[in-house]
């Protein structure tokens, strides 16, 4: 696996939410899905899943926004970028949106899911392509190939 220094961290745009990551991502993703494009307002988000246990708020108390669902997606309350989310059931991972760290240097996607639903210019580096999610039983294996070939 490349080289991917730790601790990390970063924050949202106005500094009132920070974070700190001590642990290498398992994958990288972006996806096309077209509530992460409203929520980001942009082509796709970017994902980094981070192992529980080396994510932490260092400052501030992000706030619950997007659908309010079974994942919860964590903004700063003041200026209101979209910072990580939590997903029901996979609590060994949050998945941190790449561009909130300081350095944000080597986390190309690995993979791109929902590509069903990309807008047809938005091109990403990614090794792998979705049309949906992966099957779960696939994660495994992209971790693996991942731990191997990235971070990109």
């Amino acid at each position: 696996m490349g080289e991917w220094n730790t601790p990390r961290e970063g924050g949202c745009r106005c500094g009132q939410v920070r974070l700190k990551i001590s642990a290498a991502p398992l994958l990288t993703m972006a996806c096309h899905c077209t509530g992460c494009q409203k929520m980001s307002a942009s082509a796709f988000s970017l994902s980094a899943a981070i192992p529980a246990e080396g994510f932490s708020v260092t400052k501030g108390e992000p706030v619950i926004g997007g659908l309010h669902g079974s994942s919860r997606h964590y903004f700063c309350p003041h200026c209101m970028s979209w910072m990580f989310t939590r997903s029901e059931g996979l609590d060994f991972f949050v998945n941190l949106r790449p561009s909130t760290l300081d350095d944000p240097s080597g986390l190309a996607p690995f993979i791109e899911t929902y590509t069903s639903e990309r807008l047809p210019w938005a091109v990403t580096p990614a090794v792998h392509s979705f049309e949906q999610f992966p099957p779960f039983e696939a994660y495994e294996g992209l971790m693996k190939e991942y731990a191997v070939q990235g971070p990109g």
